[in-house]
């Protein structure tokens, strides 16, 4: 039987990463697109696994970050990608750095800590090279320390908050050419992985992303229903 992901997102056919997560999923894992407004009261217990895709803002902000702390603190394999990348982050920074302040400036542009912020260059329909820590899970996927992958995006992790990540479980696992982070992972964790690139887009052209595949062999049943 196939093991049941939770995708936190609104669906859209319109979307090319909403389509090739499809592709990417499809015979190896039962892709769940509940809307994030739903998420506020679902049980999340009965998910394998979360994916926060992208195509933000959410509907419900909130809805997707409560799933998303879900899936940390149970342990519950994670994938967030583009803006579940950002959300990730910005959930992260809400409930264990403790900045209840911490926002998104594509939904609140005038917020005092823009956590996440536009990008000193929009990434849309771009390419570039991710360097990976060489001690990281995410090179450890890989196979290497350098590949190239697809953007669609605008918003980011602030570099002025840098200084967040040198320290603790949540730490930087990958950058670009320029040194941005464009990956983190949390230590501890079984799998918890997020990026700022979109590797779904590899099963447009028939392949199934590394990234995910480790994602989907990192499930298991689930055992709370909550």
């Amino acid at each position: 039987m196939l093991r049941r992901i939770c995708l936190i997102g609104d669906y859209d056919p319109g979307v090319t990463a909403h389509r090739g997560i499809d592709k990417s999923l499809a015979g190896i894992a039962e892709a769940a697109w509940l809307g994030t407004p739903a998420l506020l009261d679902a049980p999340l217990g009965q998910f394998a696994g979360f994916w926060s895709v992208p195509a933000s803002p959410y509907e419900s902000m909130e809805g997707a970050l409560r799933a998303i702390r879900f899936a940390r603190e149970h342990g519950r394999p994670f994938l967030g990608t583009c803006g579940g990348f950002q959300h990730a982050i910005l959930e992260y920074a809400q409930n264990v750095w403790g900045i209840a302040e911490a926002s998104h400036a594509e939904v609140n542009p005038e917020a005092a800590i823009r956590l996440i912020a536009p990008l000193s260059c929009a990434l849309i329909e771009a390419e570039g090279i991710i360097r990976f820590e060489p001690d990281s899970r995410m090179a450890a996927i890989y196979g290497a320390t350098e590949a190239r992958e697809m953007y669609h995006c605008s918003y980011g992790f602030n570099p002025e908050y840098r200084s967040l990540l040198n320290t603790g479980p949540l730490r930087v696992s990958g950058v670009d050419e320029r040194g941005e982070i464009r990956a983190v992972e949390l230590n501890g964790h079984p799998f918890f992985m997020a990026t700022l690139f979109q590797p779904e887009r590899r099963a447009l052209n028939g392949e199934v992303h590394p990234l995910i595949r480790a994602f989907v062999a990192a499930l298991r049943d689930p055992v709370e229903h909550r």
